[in-house]
C-alpha cells in the first residue's frame, strides 16, 4: 500500500501535507503510510481515496493478471476501527473505468458509517450469508441472503450486520 499511496499522491501533484489535510489525518500518519510503517484502518484509507479523488482500490495496489485465482487469505483487507467490519478487495477497476468489487465480512455491533464517496458513485450490495441493514437517503433496508440493493454511494450511508457471520459483496462504481 505504501508505494500506491505515494504514487497516487505524486500523480495528483499534491504535497504530503495537503493530502493529510484533505483526508483529515496527521502529517506524521501520512508520512508513515508512505513509508510503510503505519497500519491504516479502513476509515483512513477511504479518507485518503476521497482526498485523492480515486477509488480505494488504487491505494491497495493488487497485482494484475489475465487470469487470476485469488484466495481470501492472500487478498488485501482493511479492518474498520469503528465497527466489526472488514473489507477485502476482490477486483479493481480497469484503467478506463471506476469499478471495484469487495468482500465484506461483518458481525453485529456498531454500524459502519460511510461518508459520501465522490459524486456519481453508485454502490451495489449482494448478501451472501446472514443479514444486513443499510440506511441511505432517510430509508432503512433489511437484506438477507440472496438480496440485492443498489443506492447512491455519494450520499451518507450505514451498514449494520444483523447476524453473526454476515458476508456481502459490494460493487462500487464511480462515473
Amino acid at each position: 500500500m505504501a508505494a500506491a499511496v505515494k504514487r497516487e499522491r505524486q500523480r495528483a501533484g499534491l504535497t504530503l501535507s495537503e493530502v493529510a489535510r484533505r483526508a483529515g489525518i496527521g502529517k506524521s500518519t501520512m508520512s508513515g503510510l508512505e513509508a510503510g510503517t503505519a497500519n491504516p484502518s479502513l476509515e483512513t484509507m477511504w479518507a485518503l481515496a476521497a482526498a485523492l479523488d480515486i477509488p480505494l482500490s488504487r491505494l491497495l495496489d493488487p497485482p494484475q493478471h489475465e487470469v487470476a485465482l485469488l484466495r481470501t487469505k492472500d487478498m488485501p483487507s482493511l479492518a474498520s476501527t469503528a465497527s466489526n467490519y472488514v473489507a477485502t478487495l476482490l477486483s479493481t477497476s480497469p484503467a478506463n473505468a471506476r469499478r471495484d468489487i469487495y468482500l465484506i465480512q461483518a458481525e453485529p455491533g456498531e454500524p459502519r458509517i460511510s461518508r459520501p464517496h465522490p459524486a456519481g458513485t453508485i454502490e451495489h450490495i449482494i448478501v451472501g450469508h446472514g443479514a444486513v441493514q443499510i440506511e441511505v437517503l432517510g430509508e432503512t433496508y433489511e437484506l438477507h441472503a440472496g438480496d440485492y440493493l443498489t443506492y447512491p454511494g455519494d450520499q451518507p450511508h450505514t451498514y449494520t450486520a444483523l447476524e453473526s457471520g454476515t458476508n456481502t459483496i459490494f460493487v462500487v462504481e464511480s462515473y
